[in-house]
């Protein structure tokens, strides 16, 4: 086991802390909660219990007045007691501490109780505080709590720390005409005037991160689920999305529960399943204990919808549902294992949705819905390890990206193929079990797992979860006088040139004309001598990561891009498209190349997952790396065989993902125009079905595209939206689709200001007009400032927003104007946060990347 050093005067033999004095000395106080912080109060403190009220007015404006009741036992007092509260000094009305009112003390984020004023045993204090907005997400009418991973110590006192878990009964005051929602069941509500007081039971005992509760205007539906009686709370107000989607989602919570309950030998851990539906979401789901938040967007299709989003709505309510055992139940002990609940839940939800949706290939949706995701960070110089260093919780929120959520499947899939799969469950069960209600870490459930298995999974946890990176494999093939093989050897090098070697499997498919010989390979060093292929004839071509399973950029043969699109295997033929691409990106294959191979495939392609593959692949292909006069001579082209797929006799599904490459490329004149008459109805496509958000997304790219008729698109645009959460969105983006480039500059201005960046989906979707690339040359000269900006989004932002601000803006160039405008930054600032520059890095690589390539090609 790896312990952390606590870096406190004080420091004792507790929970992994390394005794080296026993003298009473001071904490060491800094903004944040500091390992050593957590540490000592994991020593001093447990029992914990929160009762908390909160009073919310009417308007929007007035401060949510609010009381604490926290009661807790001690056990050394040789320190303050110190507790969390991330907000201004002003908003601490008044404490008291085991009935005496004290003095406020409040320093760098924290509030201090003396020693003088508890003792060992159990001990109350109450606290008077005005609420803290920044993570309260209040709208006009409805507001709603995110407090992951350190933020709920920004809405009140707390001990804001993974491994102190506690109880909670909460007392909210709303608006007559809100309903109210949180982890405990409701007790009973009192009516006074305009108001409603909920109170609630006490809820199940959890982490600070995952308290919550949601109130607002909210419809409610309660339908009997599973061994008891689920709430769903929602605005969508469309008729078709509520009557297709309401059913669903709550059978697919149930058979998510259902399932997990068998896996893990688990009871449903929890006293209710309640979730709701928002609008604007920042994430897809957040996992609150019995309360889970969903993006409505999300959630809510219509019968228009491709299977694509069918599937994706049920493995995000698959994913939020495994965490109610993997993170709720059993939480990690400190963020950096927060991969550790990500995992599960995204390995769990894969294995959840195969019986639910059984005519999907599922290794094809796990390899395309993991493998371009992972490789899109890992192959980046911004790359990090799955397990991160952490030493202040402050930071928590840069872990989260693509290797937790999609790199760490990948390599739970190789760990539970090489551990087999009965040897993996009964090691997982055991660790449920053993840590229910408490606290994990990666190396607890790696000694549980040791115990099923011969394999020594220190040294394969090692390079697969310590390190960061991938191998780039190479090929030896010798062939004797017959043409037959007698020697095949695969080579494996760290694309960061290190000495790291990922152990896995994989399979290898030689093709020849009548069949496809399909070998299973073993990698465990660097070089692995394929022995089955010895004395097998010459084949037309190989085609590595057969099955999928393989993780890395393997060989290919240039002589055969054309063939890919020939590949019977739904597994082999999306896996050889990805690994072009990310040969492409290495410099192996031209970027044009890559583009005709994937285009000639997107004009037969039957799969709707690879078909989205195809298009992603096609897109970025297209504005990133191909040059501009390549670009000039293939949109017509491109949208032409789009065009001409749609009026073939496809499923709709198939229909409305090649739509989405059409919109986005359709900008000739013809193009446009034909673009438009679809919006405007005149043209009909067989079996296209589109959307009322559909055909506003078709009006935002007319007006990008600078279509004559912009305005009276706009207009008819803004008469057309029937949800007011969608109208209010679409004004708040009108001056970012502006084609006056002054309303424009002047909306990008107006984001420095923290208030108008509250609501980020809204924020992300305006830099995506900005900085379409259409646009760019007129929207340059923000990139510096963007880069600047980027210390305060991380500062007032949720966990996702510094990436997503970072990739729709500067990452979304391929110039030598930006790179430079990236290294001007990076070698004018540098003591920059070396998290942020790791995420700036993750966000730039296609930048950097197609300085190289484009160069090449001209």
């Amino acid at each position: 086991m790896k312990f952390f050093y606590c870096f406190i005067s004080l420091v004792f033999t507790i929970n992994g802390c390394l005794s080296q004095s026993n003298k009473k000395q001071t904490v060491l106080l800094e903004k944040g909660v500091s390992k050593e912080l957590a540490c000592f109060r994991k020593h001093q403190i447990n029992d914990v219990s929160y009762e908390l009220s909160f009073s919310i007015p009417l308007e929007k404006s007035e401060s949510i007045l609010s009381n604490l009741i926290l009661n807790l036992t001690l056990t050394d007092l040789s320190q303050p007691l110190y507790l969390d509260f991330n907000e201004k000094t002003e908003n601490i009305k008044s404490i008291q501490a085991n009935g005496t009112p004290i003095a406020i003390n409040h320093q760098k984020e924290h509030l201090l109780i003396a020693s003088e004023n508890l003792k060992l045993g159990r001990n109350t204090i109450a606290i008077s505080f005005v609420a803290g907005n920044s993570s309260l997400n209040r709208n006009d009418a409805f507001l709603y709590t995110l407090l992951v991973p350190d933020r709920a110590s920004t809405l009140f006192p707390c001990f804001d720390q993974p491994d102190l878990k506690a109880v909670y009964t909460l007392t909210i005051t709303a608006p007559k005409e809100w309903k109210v929602l949180c982890a405990s069941p409701l007790n009973n509500k009192i009516a006074k005037g305009d108001f409603i007081t909920y109170s609630f039971d006490e809820s199940d005992k959890m982490s600070t991160y995952l308290f919550s509760f949601v109130a607002g205007e909210f419809k409610s539906v309660a339908k009997k689920s599973h061994s008891s009686s689920s709430t769903f709370l929602y605005r969508e107000n469309d008729a078709e999305k509520i009557k297709e989607s309401t059913d669903v989602i709550f059978k697919q919570h149930e058979q998510a529960v259902t399932f997990l309950e068998d896996y893990t030998l688990q009871k449903f851990p929890f006293k209710k399943l309640d979730f709701v539906a928002i609008p604007s979401f920042q994430y897809g789901g957040m996992e609150h204990v019995g309360a889970i938040q969903y993006s409505e967007s999300d959630l809510f299709l219509d019968t228009k919808a491709t299977e694509s989003e069918k599937l994706e709505r049920a493995k995000l309510i698959a994913h939020e549902t495994a965490h109610m055992w993997f993170g709720d139940l059993v939480t990690m002990k400190w963020f950096d294992d927060v991969w550790m609940k990500e995992v599960f839940a995204n390995f769990m939800a894969d294995k959840i949705v195969n019986p639910l949706f059984p005519e999907v290939n599922h290794d094809l949706q796990f390899l395309t819905s993991h493998y371009p995701s992972a490789y899109a960070e890992d192959r980046t110089a911004g790359t990090n390890p799955i397990k991160q260093n952490l030493e202040n919780l402050k930071n928590a929120g840069s872990l989260y990206g693509n290797i937790i959520y999609d790199k760490a499947p990948i390599m739970m899939r190789q760990l539970e193929m090489a551990m087999g799969e009965k040897a993996f469950r009964k090691g997982i069960q055991k660790y449920i079990q053993k840590f229910a209600n408490k606290n994990a870490d990666w190396n607890d459930l790696i000694a549980i797992l040791d115990y099923q298995t011969s394999l020594n999974l220190n040294k394969w946890s090692d390079v697969w979860v310590e390190q960061s990176g991938r191998p780039i494999f190479s090929e030896t093939i010798e062939y004797d006088n017959d043409n037959r093989i007698k020697k095949f050897e695969i080579i494996q090098n760290a694309e960061d040139a290190s000495n790291n070697i990922w152990p896995q499997l994989f399979e290898i498919g030689f093709v020849y004309n009548d069949s496809t010989k399909i070998l299973p390979v073993t990698i465990k060093g660097k070089t692995t001598t394929l022995l089955d292929a010895m004395d097998l004839p010459k084949p037309i071509s190989i085609i590595y990561n057969y099955n999928g399973y393989g993780y890395g950029v393997f060989p290919v043969d240039k002589t055969c891009l054309d063939s890919i699109a020939s590949i019977q295997s739904e597994v082999a033929r999306a896996s050889s498209f990805i690994n072009l691409y990310e040969n492409t990106l290495l410099g192996t294959i031209s970027p044009l190349d890559a583009f005709n191979a994937n285009l000639k495939s997107i004009t037969i392609e039957q799969n709707e997952l690879i078909i989205n593959v195809l298009s992603s692949q096609i897109n970025t292909l297209f504005w990133k790396y191909l040059t501009e006069k390549q670009q000039q001579v293939n949109q017509k082209i491109i949208s032409d065989i789009i065009y001409n797929r749609l009026q073939e006799n496809l499923p709709s599904n198939i229909k409305k993902t090649l739509f989405g490459l059409l919109s986005a490329i359709a900008y000739s004149e013809t193009d446009k125009e034909r673009l438009y008459q679809i919006w405007n109805k005149e043209i009909v496509i067989n079996n296209l079905k589109l959307n009322e958000d559909d055909y506003t997304n078709i009006a935002m790219d007319l007006v990008i595209f600078n279509h004559p008729k912009s305005a009276e698109i706009i207009t008819k645009t803004k008469q057309s939206i029937s949800n007011p959460d969608k109208q209010k969105r679409f004004d708040y983006l009108l001056p970012s689709l502006s084609n006056e480039e002054a309303v424009r500059d002047t909306f990008v201005e107006s984001l420095k200001e923290e208030k108008n960046r509250e609501n980020e989906s809204w924020v992300l979707s305006s830099l995506k007009n900005i900085y379409h690339p259409l646009r760019q040359e007129s929207a340059k000269k923000h990139l510096k400032s963007a880069l600047y900006l980027t210390d305060d989004i991380q500062r007032t932002g949720d966990i996702f927003f510094p990436k997503a601000w970072l990739s729709n803006s500067i990452g979304r160039y391929s110039s030598i104007y930006a790179f430079e405008v990236v290294e001007t930054f990076l070698k004018e600032n540098p003591n920059f946060s070396p998290i942020l520059k790791r995420k700036l890095m993750q966000a730039t690589d296609g930048l950097y990347r197609a300085q190289k390539i484009k160069k090449e090609t001209e």
